[in-house]
């Protein structure tokens, strides 16, 4: 009955017209493949691969995969009939699939700007043309050096690795406050908690509260858009997001033209540290690239709210799968709590207050959390779409078309990793295996590397060493789901008991 009157009538009309525009789009596309001059005046051809069932390619394979528990399946397969780059046909686009390192490497390091970002249309609709992850060229580069930088300093490290501290603490205590603190808990839900706060404190200084409520509120409902049918008409998930988020927008531009006042009234604009990512976007002048203009208040508003994506999503479910693998191997989460048991000793018997360089320097701690990073793959490709014609290690590109760089298969396969379906912290003492290798790149790599990717580990560093040190935990039976985003099935059900 649903068909039959009102909205639904519209959402049946929309995909109808969304489906036969992707229809169009498989003959063009295969009229292209067949019509490619620049190809043949090179003598270079497109990988080798197949486009699949006409209107939906391969499509529907690629997605179940990511509901297995070997979401790497689909590129396998593939891999072994055409080679680690191959061509396929999915999500209602030709793409070049690369599970090579070194080609991915040129793909992320994208010399001479030939590609450009390229995402589904709700995620452009949603976050529009201004967002950070459409963007390219030197204001990319200039917002990307600012923000790193500030999150790099040693000075914000200091000063975050307290406000973690609290929030963690605040989280560990409230579990034991419950009415029945033996019924389980669920870990993805509470490390959400820790990340948002955390996040939203360091881009915009808002503390809990009202306004902190309001935008995960909001929030919420802006990141169910991400992946829909782009409609932009009352009654759809599109339309939806979008209220929410010009919701949003009016808080974060108030808060931003607030600050952007007492800054004017300061004399010492830029004397002191910056208190938050506003901060740092607001006193930029533009020297780094040359333009001597200073960013508008619109755009830092709008790429505030973008930031706080990974809030949601990857630091958590790193803290989650982390708890995850580390219960499914005793071994390993011996050796956690041994080593960070040995920091809290000695830090109670000199009193001294944690550093950052405390946590960071937990070697086997660090190795946790890479192996989490490897197997978890929270990002598990890189879109990517050429500009013109490009030749990379003898495989063509061509203009037009979309390059996915699969991360997840680099970290899953046997020629990188020995046993890499094993969680093995240990693989990251030996030689050979290293965080700064082509062949291991969570945090994406080349101009658009996270720059929040030290804080993250810093985060997460805390968060494990107070976790193991102020419980003890049984966790429940639980699958890992890859798609469209990595989450647990039952967000980690965990039972806690104090050390």
């Amino acid at each position: 009955m649903k068909w039959a009157f009102g909205v639904g009538n519209w959402e049946l009309i929309c995909t109808l017209v969304f489906l036969g525009f992707l229809f169009y789009k498989y003959f063009m596309v295969r009229r292209y493949c067949l019509n490619n001059k620049p190809a043949e005046e090179s003598g270079l051809q497109p990988p080798r691969g197949t486009a699949g069932w006409p209107l939906i390619g391969e499509t529907i394979e690629f997605i179940a995969s990511g509901y297995t528990s070997r979401p790497v399946s689909f590129m396998e397969k593939r891999k072994s009939l055409y080679g680690k780059v191959f061509k396929t046909h999915i999500l209602g686009r030709p793409i070049i699939v690369s599970t090579d390192p070194d080609v991915n490497k040129v793909v992320l390091q994208n010399q001479g700007n030939v590609f450009i970002p390229s995402y589904p249309k709700s995620v452009i609709e949603l976050l529009g043309e201004s967002s950070i992850l459409q963007m390219n060229g030197g204001l990319q580069k200039r917002l990307h050096a600012i923000v790193g930088g500030f999150l790099r300093s040693p000075q914000f490290k200091a000063r975050i690795t307290k406000d973690i501290q609290k929030s963690v603490k605040l989280t560990l205590s409230s579990w034991m406050d419950r009415e029945n603190p033996q019924q389980p808990l669920y870990l993805q839900d509470e490390t959400k908690k820790i990340t948002y706060e955390i996040l939203v404190r360091l881009l915009m200084s808002v503390e809990p509260g009202e306004d902190m409520e309001f935008l995960k509120r909001e929030f919420m409902e802006v990141i169910k858009g991400l992946i829909c049918l782009p409609v932009k008409l009352p009654g759809f998930r599109m339309y939806k997001s979008l209220q929410a988020k010009e919701r949003m927008l009016k808080m974060v531009r108030k808060i931003v033209d607030d600050r952007k006042t007492a800054m004017e009234k300061s004399d010492a604009k830029g004397s002191v540290l910056p208190n938050d990512v506003i901060d740092v976007l607001l006193r930029d002048t533009g020297e780094s690239d040359g333009t001597q203009q200073r960013l508008p208040l619109d755009f830092i508003s709008g790429n505030i709210i973008e930031m706080m994506i990974p809030g949601e999503d990857s630091v958590p479910m790193i803290m989650t799968l982390a708890i995850k693998y580390l219960s499914d191997n005793p071994t390993a989460l011996a050796c956690l709590v041994d080593e960070n048991d040995k920091l809290k000793k000695r830090k109670d018997e000199s009193c001294e207050e944690y550093a950052w360089t405390d946590y960071v320097s937990l070697e086997f701690t660090q190795g946790v959390i890479s192996e989490t990073l490897r197997m978890a793959n929270i990002i598990n490709a890189i879109w990517r779409k050429a500009l013109e014609d490009v030749e990379i290690n003898g495989y063509l590109i061509p203009k037009g078309w979309c390059v996915l760089a699969s991360l997840t298969s680099v970290h899953m396969d046997e020629e990188n990793y020995e046993n890499p379906d094993e969680f093995d912290p240990w693989r990251w003492e030996k030689n050979g295996v290293s965080v700064r290798s082509n062949k291991f790149t969570p945090f994406g790599g080349g101009q658009r590397l996270c720059p929040g990717l030290e804080f993250s580990r810093l985060e997460i560093s805390i968060f494990l060493h107070h976790l193991v040190t102020t419980y003890t935990w049984a966790a429940e039976e639980d699958q890992i789901v890859y798609f469209p985003t990595v989450k647990t099935r039952r967000k980690l059900p965990i039972i806690v008991t104090p050390r």
